[in-house]
């Protein structure tokens, strides 16, 4: 069974909450959209195929090996979903990460800091892995915003990684901005 702490995260505008099979053709939907999917690993199958992959994750979520969360809006419109996975003792990689048209205006960040901070916090790892398509420039401004740094890179990827450290020096800026936009 999966902690509390690790299966609902709350933020100020923001929820995430895990992943669950009926949430199969939201994620299916979203990795097929030419909107969305641009910077993704190509996506094949059904929305039942879809599901069978979320029930086979359910085993390494109940392992701690991977959390896949569904951001959704205090409204509870889901707007996007975020991936810890390879989940070890002193770290974890961060992806998946997509954001639909039902964002809220400071979504992006908001999303990353609470993911990033059932990594650092909830899981007490200290580092975080971040890879990211050449030419996902949105993503690498906001990667390199946040403090990560490159790694290396391929011809398809840019590694990075990101410190608790970091995190930690900057989460209360952050959060400031995100209570401003709750209170607009």
């Amino acid at each position: 069974m999966v902690p509390e702490n690790l299966a609902r995260v709350e933020g100020p505008n923001l929820n995430l909450r895990l992943i669950c099979p009926d949430d199969a053709d939201y994620v299916h939907a979203l990795r097929t959209d030419p909107a969305y999917n641009r910077h993704l690993s190509e996506v094949r199958g059904t929305v039942e195929d879809q599901r069978r992959w979320i029930e086979g994750y359910k085993v390494r979520e109940a392992e701690l090996r991977e959390l896949y969360y569904v951001i959704k809006r205090k409204d509870d419109t889901r707007c996007g979903l975020v991936r810890l996975y390879d989940i070890v003792a002193d770290g974890f990689t961060w992806g998946s990460w997509i954001l639909d048209h039902n964002k809220t205006p400071k979504a992006a960040l908001e999303s990353a800091v609470l993911s990033f901070g059932v990594g650092f916090d909830c899981l007490g790892v200290s580092q975080a892995l971040v890879d990211v398509r050449i030419g996902n420039d949105k993503a690498l401004a906001i990667y390199q915003r946040l403090g990560m740094t490159i790694l290396r890179r391929d011809d398809h990827d840019i590694y990075l990684t990101y410190s608790r450290n970091r995190f930690e020096a900057d989460r209360d800026e952050y959060l400031a901005i995100l209570e401003d936009e709750r209170a607009r």
